[in-house]
């Protein structure tokens, strides 16, 4: 993935601190946007990693809770299944329940992917409208959130950008909704030029069953990936591993930051 000195890598020695870490860079994220700019605009991202960082983020015995400035949180999804939302296999079901419906965050600014539409499509582009809705877009310009999560999956995919699949290459459009051949359904997905054009993008990675597709992203080795091809443009790129995923980097554990601190 070109220069692996251009990438933030943060390793955590366990799931637990890894969650701790990210639950830090959020706070510190929505705070500096915040006073910036007056809202914190995040895309979250689905899957068993992040839903242990929400489950931190809403816990109010935890030091993060108090931080977000949840009011001004305008929250987003990077890619959803074409479920209902009660759905198991929902994103926005699963952020709902670890998070959601736990914190004080507006209604109006949860903007989920209506994925119950038959049509995928039609989901894609009321997404797309909704995304130019909420950050006032002009025509042919990009959002840049404040942070976007992502994970990596073990087949080197990221939101629901799969290997091979030619939403990799579309650009023009802000939501697509791809089928994916070996799942035999749609996903609705943020596409790579939105993803690039974020202001930070962190992937959170967790597990030894990662280890391999970590060390192809970061160290360019392998074919080019869907993960290796987020690259924002004059934004940040980090990945917050915990020690396992971390294990053929060669890096060792590192203590992450005191909460709160």
């Amino acid at each position: 993935m070109g220069e692996p000195g251009m990438n933030e890598v943060r390793v955590a020695p366990d799931a637990g601190a890894l969650m701790r870490l990210a639950a830090e860079e959020v706070a510190r994220r929505a705070e500096a946007a915040v006073a910036a700019r007056g809202h914190f605009f995040i895309a979250l991202a689905g899957g068993a990693t992040p839903r242990r960082l929400y489950q931190l983020l809403a816990d109010p015995r935890a030091p993060f809770f108090a931080r977000v400035p949840w009011d001004r949180t305008q929250v987003f999804f990077g890619d959803e299944r074409h479920v209902h939302p009660d759905d198991p296999e929902s994103n926005y079901g699963m952020a709902r329940a670890a998070l959601l419906s736990r914190v004080p965050v507006r209604p109006e600014h949860v903007h989920r992917i209506r994925a119950e539409d038959t049509d995928a499509a039609a989901v894609a582009a009321d997404y797309e409208r909704e995304l130019r809705s909420a950050f006032g877009l002009s025509p042919g310009a990009l959002p840049a959130f404040d942070l976007v999560l992502l994970g990596l999956g073990q087949d080197g995919h990221t939101a629901s950008l799969f290997p091979g699949s030619e939403a990799l290459e579309a650009h023009g459009r802000l939501v697509l909704a791809p089928y994916v051949e070996r799942l035999r359904t749609h996903r609705i997905t943020l596409a790579l030029d939105v993803l690039n054009a974020a202001r930070a993008v962190v992937f959170l990675v967790s597990g030894a069953e990662k280890a391999e597709r970590v060390r192809e992203v970061l160290l360019g080795e392998g074919p080019l990936l869907p993960a290796a091809r987020v690259r924002p443009k004059g934004g940040e790129l980090a990945f917050f591993l915990d020690a396992p995923a971390a294990a053929l980097l060669g890096r060792p554990p590192a203590a992450p930051p005191a909460p709160g601190g």
